[in-house]
């Protein structure tokens, strides 16, 4: 009978998803009219869960969306309330089949974190390692169905009243959305990222770095324990002078270690700011969160690792040939032209290095800004990126910024500690 269930729940979710799509319009018809794209944000914000994830999705797409929409979601906030510990605690016992005492010492009820998939709790196991249990809140999968099966049917439409619209493959991106959110539902994927950055970490001999470790025992699809890290996050100097005597080498160690995962490892982190990197207090570098990653398609590496050999070099006649290979056009490309467009967009990044770090936020919106600068650059020249693309690049402008603030005298193409291809 659980589909039954889930048929009414689906049923009810259309309602309210409908009744919301309905008050907006009502307030748009009385005046209220903020521009679209923040109009957009509102409602999705107000829809929950699926479209705060699909608001998230368009702010890390620019090949995909328009570079208005993209600015906007950045401001896309995924900071939902969190639950009662009752409703969080019913679901772990329903998942882990035993009694939380014989698992848990303690358990936090106050959340470190809570989101519109899951929300985080800090605990202690009964062996006595501090842990934090990132828990699925009630429903969520099948909302996300339900959403994403009444988008698709609705970009279906649109493409055939549209025809026009079918060179963006409106449900291809949809189809994309929902693989990418139902692998985030799915905390055993999230665990096997972990697993395999830190075999790639252990086949490497890097004990530089580190990543959380997974209790399989108390972790399922809808639960995950892994260890909890204490340390500063990579971009705070003061503190991180407190753990490390040399934060350069830090750096490093940092880029180093997520450089070689584009050609030793089956992904890339693709979500490298600053919240997710951390030092940790005996000085390792730690990578968190790897709900978001990337995986470059082998037909396209060579392209890719043209592309990166081309940026350290400088050379910019070989970064506009490499992403005409990479991107998907049906145009003849001017080399030539898109060559000297890339080389005053680099001309304009030197300029705009701050010479004190900007606040988070600031800094967020500029890496934003000359990703999306990129990506206009191509499509003016009839090129159209897969999304992996332009999530490589973000890490780069990432870590471009962390080399301004730990290392202004560093140059990030040319230091032979760096090694970006492998």
């Amino acid at each position: 009978m659980s589909w039954l269930g889930d048929g009414v729940k689906g049923a009810v979710r259309i309602g309210q998803t409908l009744t919301v799509l309905g008050r907006t319009g009502v307030n748009w018809l009385r005046g209220n009219r903020p521009p679209a794209p923040r109009l957009l944000r509102q409602t999705f914000e107000e829809l929950g869960a699926t479209y705060i994830k699909l608001g998230q999705f368009i702010a890390s797409s620019p090949t995909f969306f328009p570079a208005a929409y993209v600015e906007e979601f950045q401001h896309c906030l995924d900071q939902t309330p969190s639950l009662p510990f009752s409703v969080m605690k019913r679901i772990l016992r329903e998942e882990l089949k035993r009694p939380l005492e014989s698992v848990y010492s303690e358990i936090d009820p106050v959340p470190l974190a809570s989101a519109s998939i899951a929300q985080v709790h800090a605990a202690k196991l009964v062996t006595g390692e501090d842990v934090v249990i990132k828990i699925q809140k009630p429903g969520v999968e099948t909302i996300l169905l339900t959403d994403l099966n009444f988008l698709y049917v609705s970009a279906r439409i649109i493409e055939t009243l549209a025809p026009k619209l079918s060179w963006t493959s409106m449900s291809g991106i949809v189809q994309e959305i929902q693989r990418t959110m139902m692998e985030e539902c799915d905390f055993i994927q999230e665990a096997n990222n972990l697993k395999t950055f830190r075999h790639f970490l252990q086949d490497n001999h890097n004990e530089d770095a580190t990543v959380p470790r997974v209790f399989d025992t108390a972790s399922t699809r809808r639960v995950l324990t892994m260890e909890r890290f204490h340390g500063v996050p990579l971009t705070d100097l003061e503190s991180i002078r407190t753990v490390t005597d040399d934060p350069e080498r830090t750096l490093v160690t940092a880029m180093n270690t997520w450089f070689a995962s584009l050609t030793q490892c089956e992904f890339f982190h693709a979500d490298v700011h600053a919240g997710n990197l951390m030092v940790l207090n005996d000085g390792r570098v730690g990578f968190i969160d790897f709900g978001i990653v990337g995986r470059i398609a082998p037909d396209t590496w060579q392209a890719v690792s043209d592309f990166i050999s081309a940026v350290m070099v400088g050379h910019f006649e070989g970064v506009a040939d490499a992403m005409v290979r990479i991107g998907v056009t049906h145009e003849t490309v001017d080399v030539n032209h898109l060559a000297d467009d890339l080389r005053g967009l680099y001309q304009r990044m030197d300029r705009m290095v701050p010479d004190t770090p900007y606040p988070g936020e600031e800094a967020e919106d500029e890496v934003n800004n000359i990703l999306m600068e990129m990506v206009q650059i191509g499509e003016s020249h009839g090129l159209h990126f897969p999304r992996e693309f332009a999530l490589l690049i973000k890490q780069f402008l990432y870590f471009d910024r962390y080399v301004h603030i730990l290392a202004p005298e560093m140059d990030m193409f040319m230091d032979e500690r760096l090694t970006m291809l492998h």
